[in-house]
């Protein structure tokens, strides 16, 4: 009795010296520094756009881009068919689902820190040859049931279990930004999907009526050629201008068919079965104060640089794993159990063991030395990644600010030519109602105002589609539970 206590003494003060002076390798994991820039762009980025179509985009510093972004075009039908989407498709619900398995396996890799405890019962018949013990005694015959317990701790003096933990709480992080970014993917291809087949309905509309006045034109100068007042040149060329605009037809209603097939693969649901919401692109309010984070803000903000940022980690945490690995392992185990040749074992048939025990690697042939190498590589691998994928979010919000002041420039002018174009269809309209022109000059004024309107239409949705681009790109307000849009930007 007196041994046994003094034994579980001595295992006592192995186990606390173990503890204290546990350490864990590897380098301790730091965040990146965030970049110290200004400015997005290498020119000094204006305040604002230029007022084009009667609204300017005013660019707000540090404002707060609001989670529902979406909700600041002031669309309820666009709103519907948004939440449709989340709720509905397979790539973010699968995104949440790989999200979970990390959280579960993150609680799987805590288990180690805590006691292990095993049972066991086994039974069975045997037969015993004394000779192999060197007994010249005959063998016998007998059963031998065992009822034992066993509890092992694994001592994690060099932090490697520490270090897998890290790991996968990392890789959990890891899925978490990888959600967002889902969710970010998602919402601003439901948004601008639903922008470019409202802009392919009205492109249509437009050139069907275009279609329409270059028939009547072309009737009116074949009775002018009939008449002998024209030549038959002017046939052909009303007639070339037709076959171009309906050449044009084909493709934009085969775009808006392709947008809303995606539409209704966004939203979860077979293009068969889909009842779309049509969505009028003159329903759409164009925000006018939009959020601009700071550079530095942007690495904290964005999923995708957050995920690359948690692969780092996991990364650092591994080189941890991998030194470890080189270092001794300690456990402490103890046994207890009886054993006898009955049904149950006789209490008096007792067996038990309690110690430490150490795992020393000696020789390995340099795996464990190239393990860590490679380890080591795989961070340096992950830095020049984290490094690419900010240098990417950077240009994506550079290139949505210049976008949005060429798209501000381009709409300017095509207000100014579909301006010119209706001031000089009244003229036309006015002269031939005093019988100074033909009714022909009034088409053709009117076809270039058809002409004006379609282009017109082209730049408006580039304006709104590249206004979902600065969005996506400053990170799309995923950290913000529910900002309202007076708390944010105003639209």
């Amino acid at each position: 009795m007196h041994i046994f206590q003094l034994s579980v003494k001595k295992v006592g003060c192995v186990v606390i010296m173990a503890m204290l002076g546990g350490c864990m390798v590897g380098p301790d994991f730091v965040r990146p520094t965030p970049p110290n820039e200004e400015s997005y762009t290498h020119e000094l980025q204006p305040q604002s756009t230029v007022i084009a179509d009667g609204q300017a985009q005013n660019f707000i510093s540090g404002a707060s881009v609001p989670k529902d972004w979406w909700e600041l075009f002031k669309s309820a039908p666009l709103d519907a068919v948004v939440q449709q989407s989340i709720i509905n498709n397979p790539t973010l619900q699968a995104s949440e689902a790989s999200l979970r398995q990390s959280q579960d396996e993150l609680r799987a890799g805590y288990g180690v820190f805590f006691p292990q405890a095993q049972a066991g019962l086994s039974g069975g018949r045997q037969r015993v040859s004394p000779l192999q013990q060197g007994s010249q005694a005959p063998s016998t015959i007998f059963n031998l049931v065992t009822i034992s317990g066993t509890v092992s701790y694994a001592l994690d003096v060099f932090g490697g279990e520490r270090r897998t933990v890290e790991s996968l709480q990392a890789q959990a992080d890891y899925q978490r930004y990888e959600s967002k970014a889902a969710y970010l993917a998602l919402t601003a291809n439901v948004v601008n999907t639903s922008i470019a087949r409202s802009a392919y309905a009205s492109q249509i509309s437009s050139t069907k009526e275009l279609i329409a006045l270059e028939k009547e034109q072309l009737r009116l100068t074949e009775a002018q050629v009939s008449a002998g007042m024209a030549p038959y040149q002017n046939v052909l060329n009303v007639q070339s201008l037709i076959a171009s605009n309906q050449a044009l037809l084909a493709p934009l209603e085969q775009n808006a068919s392709q947008a809303g097939h995606l539409l209704a693969t966004l939203e979860g649901l077979m293009p068969s079965k889909a009842d779309l919401t049509d969505i009028e692109l003159t329903g759409l309010l164009l925000p006018s104060d939009l959020p601009l984070s700071l550079p530095s803000e942007l690495v904290r903000q964005r999923p995708d640089i957050l995920a690359a940022e948690a692969q780092m980690h996991v990364a650092s945490a591994k080189i941890g794993i991998a030194t470890a690995a080189m270092f001794p392992s300690f456990s402490l185990s103890g046994t207890y159990g009886s054993a006898g040749s009955a049904n149950l074992p006789a209490l008096g048939s007792t067996f038990w063991s309690i110690g430490p025990s150490v795992t020393v690697p000696l020789l390995n042939g340099g795996s464990l030395w190239y393990g860590r190498k490679a380890a080591i590589d795989a961070y340096q691998q992950s830095q020049a990644n984290y490094r690419q994928v900010v240098l990417g979010a950077f240009a994506q919000v550079a290139d949505s600010l210049k976008a949005l002041e060429h798209d501000a420039q381009a709409l300017q002018a095509q207000v100014e030519a579909k301006r010119v174009a209706s001031q000089t269809l009244k003229l036309s309209q006015e002269n031939y109602r005093a019988g100074m022109v033909s009714y022909l000059d009034v088409l053709v004024a009117d076809v270039q105002l058809h002409e004006a309107t379609i282009s017109y239409l082209q730049i408006t949705a580039q304006r709104y589609q590249d206004t979902v681009a600065l969005f996506a790109a400053l990170g799309g307000g995923w950290w913000n539970d529910k900002l309202p849009a007076d708390k944010g930007v105003s639209p």
